[in-house]
């Protein structure tokens, strides 16, 4: 057996603690990015001197609100790929907008890679426990 599975199958004390903190930064980059989309697109920087209709980007990303904060296995699963059009927004924009907007997706891309890697460590640890508490 290689000593990189041994090491990373022991079950751990700060498991359950670390799934909770996953969570949380999950719960809490997506709100980030809700707060960000809205500020963004109504006041901070957007397209269209007061406020544009892109500010309706946000609407999708309150759908797994719900599922996050109820703990929902599937809605980890799922946001992990819809934030990547999140992700391509922002670098996108922060290529091409002027300042403040690429600061605002810079922001973004931040938020949604935080997001990301929330989910996909929450998921790989809830897994681990799961087949830890089988065995």
């Amino acid at each position: 057996m290689n000593s990189l599975n041994t090491v990373a199958d022991a079950p751990t004390d700060l498991s359950p603690n670390l799934v909770d903190r996953t969570r949380w930064l999950a719960v809490g980059s997506l709100v980030g990015l809700i707060v960000l989309s809205l500020v963004w697109e109504l006041w901070a920087a957007p397209l269209r001197p007061g406020g544009s209709l892109l500010a309706l980007k946000a609407l999708p990303l309150c759908v797994p609100l719900a599922g996050l904060l109820k703990n929902r296995m599937y809605t980890y699963r799922w946001v992990s790929l819809m934030v990547w059009l999140y992700f391509t927004e922002g670098v996108v924009r922060a290529w091409g907008d002027p300042a403040p907007g690429n600061w605002l997706a810079m922001m973004e891309v931040a938020l949604c890679l935080a997001l990301f890697a929330a989910c996909a460590w929450h998921v790989r640890l809830r897994f681990r426990n799961a087949r830890n508490a089988a065995q």
